[in-house]
């Protein structure tokens, strides 16, 4: 099983306030927003942006969030270097992370166990 595309985006700011605006500036509109510096943003239909502040010390990250339909179902395939197999979050799905050749982290989201 492939992924199905992109799911959406985790974006890291110092500034949730600007970020946020800056995100609705460019048509995003703001799905929910947390009381803790953190929101999820969507155009239409297409994949979502969320949004979380971090401290000035820390380097904002952006991870790519991609798509399949079953956990059980995508491939052990052993080029993969998986930092954390696929686990509940407390959002209501099941997440693997993955790293890429360059370093880079990805996510492959899929719904939670039901």
């Amino acid at each position: 099983m492939a992924t199905e595309g992109i799911e959406g985006v985790y974006l890291e700011t110092h500034n949730w306030g600007k970020a946020a605006k800056f995100l609705q500036a460019l048509g995003f509109d703001v799905e929910f927003a947390t009381d803790h510096g953190s929101g999820m943003f969507r155009r239409g239909d297409g994949p979502y942006l969320l949004l979380a502040e971090v401290p000035e010390d820390k380097r904002p990250d952006t991870q790519v969030v991609l798509r399949v339909t079953d956990a059980e179902a995508f491939p052990a395939d052993p080029s993969l270097d998986v930092v954390s197999p696929f686990e509940e979050t407390h959002y209501g799905t099941r997440r693997l992370t993955l790293r890429d050749p360059d370093g880079r982290l990805w996510s492959v989201e899929a719904p939670a166990k039901g």
